[in-house]
């Protein structure tokens, strides 16, 4: 699972850019208690989403022409420069050039099968993961999982293991160092029925999936797929914030901590 001692390929940060900056802060307030910290005057209406006075996110004003609110996982590089070079040669798409911010520098891109993602060259990340509320696990949901497989290795050099899951071949991701299954970070699976783009999914880990899906309705969101137990996983649901931001959420079974 996540923690916050990143190496490369580590989903570092995370961060949510939204049409309306209030509404979602007050959104994600009311499901996960999270509180909104501005980034500073000159930021651009950027800011911190913390939970007990630490980071677990971040949210901020949508920036590209037609660009639709969607969360954004991060990828630690440890040379950003190359990142990007190795993005363009394996067929991807550099969206926002290599650039400094603050204490480090990003970079976005698009995956050679659409779907977007961003790195980030320490610098410094998440100051809370795998706990109550906060990130604990990503996932790739692409036409070709096993070609998106080769491209993330061939930048992050990503190991991947294969299992069976109920309909569908999974593939769990872990990087490159250390201990393959305590280094395991998220997965890659099909696109789900229905499911016409391709993306990156965060799961934030609650104490409770039907509480948080119930709230999630409460405050103008969507449940998109109702709770459900995983088998040796725990019990997820599916959701979308008011401006149909979507993500995850996952109660995991003890033995998984979180």
């Amino acid at each position: 699972m996540l923690g916050t001692h990143f190496r490369t390929g580590s989903p570092i940060w995370i961060d949510l850019g939204s049409p309306d900056t209030d509404v979602a802060a007050a959104f994600y307030g009311a499901v996960f208690g999270w509180q909104f910290v501005s980034a500073g005057p000159l930021a651009g209406g950027y800011g911190f989403l913390q939970k007990d006075g630490k980071t677990v996110a971040a949210l901020g004003p949508m920036t590209e022409p037609g660009a639709k609110p969607t969360w954004m996982t991060y990828f630690q590089s440890d040379d950003i420069q190359a990142t990007a070079r190795d993005v363009a040669s394996g067929g991807g798409t550099v969206r926002v050039a290599p650039m400094s911010v603050g204490d480090g520098s990003i970079a976005q891109f698009t995956d050679p099968q659409g779907a977007q993602f961003a790195v980030l060259q320490p610098g410094s990340g998440l100051e809370r993961t795998s706990a109550a509320d906060s990130l604990v696990w990503v996932e790739l949901h692409v036409g070709d999982p096993e070609a998106a497989i080769r491209f993330y290795s061939g930048l992050f050099g990503w190991r991947s293991a294969e299992m069976q899951v109920p309909g569908m071949t999974y593939w769990v991701l872990s990087i490159a160092d250390g201990d393959q299954q305590e280094g395991s970070f998220g997965g890659v699976a099909p696109l789900p029925g229905g499911q016409e783009n391709p993306g990156w999914l965060p799961y934030f880990a609650v104490a409770d999936a039907d509480a948080t899906a119930t709230a999630v309705q409460q405050n103008g969101g969507t449940v998109l797929m109702p709770p459900s137990d995983v088998p040796d996983v725990g019990r997820i649901a599916w959701l979308a914030d008011p401006g149909q931001a979507v993500f995850a959420v996952l109660k995991p079974n003890p033995r998984q901590g979180g």
